[in-house]
Parts: structure tokens; C-alpha cells; sequence
């Protein structure tokens, strides 16, 4: 139960239960580093190396250029990039200019970007050049005004926006001061999911962000040595679990990134061959996709020693044959948007009970609680929502007070995951209130995918559900009534959806029925239709 913190007994007398959160900002702890290890190897992206001195005097001259084009505090600045260095500098150097970080899935199309952007009211945006053009289409519509675009690779698209580097070069230097409330200021708009549909910001202070890397610092401190660890950072930056357990945490701890702009496996085998990491932080989808790769025994993957595990469930089976083939020890882990990332984990202090993503971290308290009323705290062992309580927990959702007032209630912030704690104080996620999909640990709304469908001129009715997948996690069905006389196919279906979401968000397959399963009151069951599908004989293949 949580009121006796049933986890604490697993802490050993190395491991603290309560840390302090330092009154710093990020860029502080960035300075910090780089005042101690200097020409330590920040980050390695491909051929490149910075090192944190070089770092840390980009974020500076990027900062001072960003105060000329008056970003002020408090304003916000879009960054649409793969993991890249450039990332790095914009998001630091964004918050060194008292800004804030509206993070964009540089997967969104113009509909979905021009939401995010007019939400966040960005006036200023960081994009990869060859997206400049999905940009530029609905820029009118926005009130983007300062756009400064990042050249990966040598191009011949003709852009009317400010070069990155350029703006580095050509920087005097002249940073402003800027006074930061650690507890109160927002970092990030770290982007997620609505009840209703739509994306909400979650709000994160710096306290917020360094307070879960502290948290996460002391609870795997046995599993790292400052100043030595190298971290193979392929998890999205514009990801949660890509700023809180690559970016912020490498820095804070001295670390070199090796950063890969996108997961590819053969390219991501070939980088571990020659750079030798040692933590793979990462979501099962990519440990299966090397897992089951056909020439695995070719590379030398016995530099890594933790693999972090998030972002979706973890079959056991996989962990066992990762763990056979490589010899890394994957330490599943949970966390969310709203709690800057990690809450739990599997540390190797402890016995790692397959299945759950273990205790919950020093700092912090969770209880499991009914789901009828979310106000009565359930025993031990029984389902129930999953709500949390710690330094890491959002300040709320961005201008949606009905949004924030649902979800932090009393102090505690109520996740929507149904879940049981066991004697141990081990959590196992069993289900979700919300009918969240994770597809490659990219989170997907069905609603949203239902309202394009519904666009379509054939479409009676839809309903979207997440379905099993060996490599996805789940992958995305829709199973739609047809109007009457009409006619249509998968194929133009998923084309169809194609023009308004993200890759990741589209159908995979489509199953046309006569009607849908029903309450009495006309609600369609969606539920029904996920069993069904988990059925052994209607698992896609």
C-alpha cells in the first residue's frame, strides 16, 4: 500500500528514498558540466563530435541570437528535428533565452502541425529544411514569424528562412540574463493526448525535468559511472522518454549521446559495432527488430550493460531472448508525459519481477485507487487507477483548466492507467482507462483516426482499436459500416487517411462489417472489438 511505501524496503542503505532537487535550470547543469569535463565528448553524431565546452558555447551564441529576434521570456519556440546536435543547442538554448519548448512530432502533417503551432501560439520555429515546405503551406494560418531552418545534408531547396548555423556564426554572444522561477516558469509544452480528442501541452518546469533526472540518478546510480557512460540516444528527443532519459540525463551526468537521427537497425547494429555504447535506453519494437535480426552475431553488442526499457509494455519472452543474445540487462521501466517522464523502474538493487516495470522512484509516492470514484485506495493485489504524486509531476495542461482540474486532483495527478500493486510495492500495468494506443511507443488517439475516416464519403460508421502486433506492440485496425450503395477498398481507406495523419497513426488494416457491436443505448462497444481481435485466429499476421 502506498501509505506504507511498501518499495522503500528494497532501497538499499546506498540508495537515498528522498533526494534533493537542486534550484538550478537546465542550462545551469549544463554549465556545470562542461565547466568539469570540458572536452569530454558531448555528443557523436555520425561523423560529428561536439564536446561539452562546444556544447555548452553553442547554447550561448544560439541563445543570444534568439533574444535579437526578440524571443522573450515566456514566449514559445517550436522544435520540429530528428535527434540531431542541432536539437540539442535549440532546446537549451531555447530555455538560456528564458523561452519555452513547444516540442513537435516532426512526423505531423499540416493539419496536425498547424493545431500544435496555433495552439502553443509559437512565434518562432526550429525545422529540419526538408520539412520547411509542410511548413510553409499552413504558416499563414499560424504566428510563426522567426523560421530557422537546420541543413543535415547538403540540399538544393531554396528556403526563406534563416540558417542554424548561420545564426551561430554570426551571433555576437550578447546573452540577457534571464531570471527563472525553477518551480513555477514552464520549460516544455511536452505534447500529448486529450479525452477529447485533441493534443494537450503538458507543462513542465525546469524543476520538473531535473528533478526526474535526479530522481532517476540516484535510483539506477549503481547502474552508471559519472563522466564514463556512453548513450545510444535513438528514442525520439521530441519524445518524453527521449529529453528525460538521453538528452537531460547525459548531460547531467557527464555522458557522451550517440545520437541517430531515426531507428534502422542495420544502421543502429553498425553503430554500436564502432562506438561502443554502453546504455541503450529504448522501446521494445527496436529490441525486437534486433533481436531477430538475421546477422546479429556479426556485431559486438557487449558494450552495453542496461538497456532502459519504456514507452510500451515489455513481453517477457523478449526479454529473455534479448537478454540471451546480447548479454545486456534490460531494466523495464513507466512514466508519462505529464511526470517528465520516468516513475518506476527495474534496478538492479533489487529482484526484477518479470512483467511489472518495478518500484517507484526516491522522492515520490503512487497508490492505486478505485476506478468508480478514484478517492478509495484499493488492496493490495486488486485493479485500479494508477495516480501519482512528486516533484516530477507536471504543473498542468496548457490553457485547458477542465483538462488540468480532472487530472491533478488534491495534489495527486491521476494517469488513467488501470494497474495493480503487488505486497513488494511492484506496479503492473494492466490496462488504460483512455483508449490509447502504443504503436512503437508512439502513442495514437482513436478518435482522431475516427474523425479523418468519418470524412471519407463512403464511411457510415468507425470505430478505431488497437490490435496485437509482434513488432509494434499494437498496431492500428479500424472497422468501419459502409453507407448504403457504396463502395470502397482497405487499400483506399489507408490511402485516404494517408493525407491527414502521421505514418504512425494510419490503419494498417480495415474490416468492413454490416454493423457494429452496440450497448442498448447505441454506444458503440469498443472494447468487444479489442477482445475479439486478441483472439488467437484474428491476430494480424
Amino acid at each position: 500500500m502506498s501509505t506504507n511505501k511498501a518499495w522503500l524496503k528494497h532501497y538499499p542503505d546506498s540508495i537515498q528514498s528522498e533526494v534533493v532537487i537542486p534550484n538550478k535550470t537546465l542550462p545551469q547543469v549544463l554549465q556545470d558540466t562542461a565547466t568539469k569535463y570540458p572536452q569530454h565528448s558531448a555528443i557523436r553524431f555520425f561523423n560529428q563530435q561536439l564536446t561539452y565546452q562546444q556544447l555548452h558555447t553553442s547554447v550561448q551564441l544560439f541563445a543570444a541570437a534568439l533574444q535579437k529576434k526578440n524571443v522573450q521570456k515566456g514566449d514559445r519556440v517550436a522544435i520540429m528535428l530528428p535527434n540531431c546536435p542541432q536539437y540539442v543547442i535549440a532546446f537549451y538554448g531555447t530555455l538560456l533565452a528564458g523561452g519555452i519548448v513547444a516540442q513537435v512530432n516532426p512526423m505531423l502533417v499540416e493539419r496536425e502541425l498547424e493545431y500544435l503551432l496555433n495552439d502553443s501560439e509559437a512565434e518562432t520555429i526550429i525545422v529540419l529544411e526538408s520539412l520547411y515546405p509542410r511548413l510553409k503551406s499552413i504558416q499563414a494560418n499560424t504566428k510563426v514569424k522567426n523560421v530557422i531552418v537546420v541543413n543535415l545534408k547538403p540540399t538544393s531547396l531554396s528556403v526563406e528562412a534563416e540558417d542554424f548555423q548561420k545564426m551561430i556564426a554570426n551571433s555576437a554572444g550578447d546573452l540577457t540574463p534571464v531570471d527563472i522561477d525553477t518551480e513555477q516558469d514552464i520549460a516544455v509544452l511536452q505534447y500529448t493526448g486529450g479525452t477529447t480528442g485533441r493534443s494537450k501541452g503538458a507543462m513542465l518546469t525546469q524543476r520538473n525535468l531535473l528533478a526526474n533526472v535526479v530522481q532517476s540518478a540516484e535510483f539506477f546510480k549503481h547502474e552508471f559511472k559519472e563522466g564514463e557512460e556512453r548513450i545510444l540516444s535513438v528514442v525520439p528527443l521530441f519524445h518524453i522518454f527521449g529529453v528525460s532519459s538521453c538528452m537531460n540525463f547525459a548531460i547531467f551526468a557527464g555522458a557522451e549521446s550517440i545520437m541517430l537521427p531515426r531507428f534502422e537497425v542495420e544502421e543502429v547494429l553498425q553503430t554500436i559495432n564502432l562506438t561502443r555504447p554502453t546504455i541503450f535506453p529504448g522501446v521494445p519494437t527496436m529490441y525486437v527488430a534486433i533481436t531477430h535480426h538475421p546477422k546479429l552475431g556479426e556485431y559486438k553488442l557487449d558494450s552495453i550493460h542496461t538497456c532502459n526499457s519504456g514507452g510500451a509494455p515489455m513481453p517477457v519472452e523478449l526479454f529473455k531472448e534479448f537478454e540471451r543474445k546480447t548479454g545486456a540487462r534490460i531494466l523495464e521501466g513507466y512514466g508519462l508525459s505529464e511526470t517528465s517522464s520516468c516513475t518506476h523502474g527495474n534496478g538492479n538493487f533489487a529482484e526484477r519481477k518479470f512483467g511489472t516495470v518495478g518500484l517507484a522512484l526516491p522522492s515520490m509516492d503512487y497508490k492505486i485507487v478505485d476506478l468508480a470514484t478514484g478517492e478509495k485506495e484499493v488492496p493490495a493485489g486488486e485493479l485500479g487507477e494508477i495516480i501519482i504524486k512528486g516533484p516530477q509531476v507536471m504543473k498542468g495542461y496548457w490553457n485547458m483548466p477542465e483538462e488540468t482540474a480532472h487530472a491533478l486532483r488534491d495534489g495527486w495527478f491521476y494517469t488513467g492507467d488501470i494497474a495493480k500493486m503487488d505486497e513488494d510495492g511492484y506496479l503492473t500495468i494492466i490496462d488504460r482507462k483512455k483508449d490509447l494506443i502504443i504503436a512503437s511507443g508512439f502513442n495514437i488517439y482513436p478518435r482522431e483516426v475516427e474523425e479523418v475516416i468519418y470524412e471519407h464519403p463512403s464511411i457510415q460508421e468507425a470505430v478505431v482499436i488497437g490490435v496485437p502486433d509482434a513488432y509494434r506492440g499494437e498496431t492500428v485496425k479500424a472497422v468501419v459500416v459502409l453507407k448504403g450503395g457504396m463502395e470502397t477498398t482497405e487499400a483506399e481507406i489507408i490511402a485516404f487517411c494517408r493525407t491527414s495523419l502521421a505514418s504512425y497513426k494510419v490503419p494498417t488494416t480495415v474490416e468492413f462489417r454490416q454493423q457494429l457491436p452496440k450497448t442498448n443505448v447505441g454506444k458503440i462497444l469498443r472494447r468487444s472489438l479489442r477482445e475479439e481481435a486478441k483472439r488467437p485466429n484474428n491476430v494480424p499476421k
